[in-house]
């Protein structure tokens, strides 16, 4: 079964929780890629227009000056042709003349190499005709005001005599086209390496966050087929931390439970080996003649037979309790005449072994709605601890206080205490100190006083006392 389990884990680590965590990192890195590659695109789309727009008004802005003292020169426009065919983007932006000298329409052309390679240029007259298109499409067509307001005015003595624009042009488009198509690549590989390693990043940390929780799982299926639970490392100060150190508290009291079950069954079976043995060898006695049957004999049977019976009732009353099923047959009762009646029972073994039982009941009958017989359960078991541990010579002081909405009952010893470690453990089940004799009991007692006195809804506690010896306390609800 325990293979079966570790395959299907196996199988289904993808589909588990280091898959989702590895799907929400790719999720999220692909995400996060494509959101980048598309503001990365429209950005730079933009501004590589707004930068190709800019370069060409200040192309024209830079040409515009010859191309007004060409006007100056000559008058009109007739010959620019090939000036805007010799036209060069390496024309210096200083002088008017670019080398022109009044004269031939030969001598009005700049001074540079022919036949360079220039971007498309658009000039018109006064009037917004075209009079040169260097595309070859325009010429003699007349441009709308807002085509012309993107252009360079071109003014020869404060007097407008054309338009210069360097329109969008196909060689532009397509060194546009391919720049950005090599953006694109580029975000693409960019893409792919940041998701690939977003992938590898997921994978690392979900195997490291899951790798406490595989432990756990391992731990958790050794503990179901019934081998001891151990403890897991815990590293951190995070959640799955404090899984970690919640399983190792669970752990610990798995194990605690363990042994108390161990020791729960050599104590049942020596307190009923005890009063068994005693019976049996009575009665084997009487059989055999060597007995006679004697109320001194029959007494002493009787007396084991009760002992087994209160080991038994404790046992049952015990498991009740803890499940919950007690049934509570509560009625309205003085709490001080229950004491009165415990500590009335207590005065006569207390004064055999030499010890003082001081009780001094309030004037007020204090009562409240309880299951009596119950409540005297627990006063019986809490006086019969404490005259175990008084020695002789001692006190025990009985005390019973009201409050608000709740009665308190103190019952305190002069014995000699408790030691520290103890006292987290003085209430648990079948729980018996390291220094408790064989035959002093089977640890019951004192876990039955706590689960009685929580099934009323109330508390109780044991602390030791600044002067010396043991004091218990419990609670019972007074409203």
């Amino acid at each position: 079964m325990r293979n079966d389990n570790l395959m299907a884990h196996r199988r289904g680590v993808l589909g588990g929780l280091t898959g989702r965590i590895l799907l929400s990192f790719a999720l999220v890195g692909v995400l996060a890629v494509a959101m980048m590659a598309l503001f990365t695109n429209r950005a730079t789309t933009h501004q590589f227009e707004l930068y190709v727009s800019r370069g060409r008004q200040m192309r024209a802005e830079r040409l515009a000056p010859y191309f007004a003292a060409y006007y100056d020169a000559t008058g009109s426009w007739d010959g620019v042709e090939a000036m805007i065919d010799a036209v060069d983007d390496s024309v210096p932006t200083g002088g008017r003349g670019m080398g022109m000298r009044r004269g031939s329409q030969a001598n009005m052309m700049p001074m540079m190499p022919a036949g360079s390679a220039v971007d498309r240029l658009i000039l018109t007259d006064a009037e917004g005709r075209v009079a040169v298109d260097s595309g070859g499409e325009l010429r003699g067509e007349t441009l709308p005001q807002e085509i012309l307001g993107s252009g360079v005015p071109l003014v020869v003595n404060g007097k407008p005599v054309g338009t210069l624009l360097a329109p969008d042009d196909v060689a532009h488009d397509s060194a546009q086209s391919e720049f950005l198509r090599e953006v694109n690549e580029t975000l693409v590989w960019v893409g792919l390496g940041s998701a690939l390693f977003a992938l590898a990043l997921g994978f690392f940390l979900a195997r490291r966050l899951t790798a406490p929780l595989r432990v756990l799982t391992e731990v958790a299926e050794q503990v179901a087929e019934g081998q001891p639970a151990r403890q897991v490392a815990v590293r951190g100060a995070d959640e799955i931390a404090d899984l970690g150190r919640s399983f190792n508290r669970m752990a610990a009291s798995l194990a605690e439970q363990e042994e108390l079950r161990r020791n729960l069954m050599a104590d049942i079976a020596h307190e009923l080996r005890t009063p068994l043995a005693v019976i049996r060898s009575d009665l084997e006695a009487l059989l055999d003649g060597i007995y006679m049957a004697t109320p001194e004999t029959l007494a002493s049977l009787h007396d084991e037979a009760l002992l087994l019976s209160r080991l038994i009732d404790d046992l049952r009353a015990l498991s009740l309790a803890e499940a919950g099923q007690l049934q509570l047959k509560r009625e309205r009762v003085s709490l001080r005449d229950v004491l009165t009646t415990e500590v009335t029972t207590f005065a006569p073994l207390a004064a055999a072994r030499h010890i003082q039982l001081n009780w001094n009941p309030p004037a007020d009958p204090l009562e409240a709605e309880v299951d009596a017989q119950r409540v005297k359960q627990v006063a019986a078991n809490l006086l019969a601890n404490a005259l175990h541990h008084t020695p002789a010579g001692g006190h025990i002081e009985v005390s019973l206080r009201e409050h608000a909405e709740q009665l308190e009952i103190i019952i305190a010893d002069s014995g000699p205490g408790i030691a520290p470690d103890e006292l987290p453990h003085i209430f648990d089940r079948f729980w018996r100190s390291d220094t408790a004799q064989p035959g002093e009991g089977s640890g019951l007692g004192l876990a039955i006083a706590r689960s009685l006195v929580e099934a009323h809804g109330g508390r109780i506690w044991v602390s030791n006392r600044a002067e010396q010896g043991a004091e218990f306390h419990f609670t019972l609800p007074h409203r």
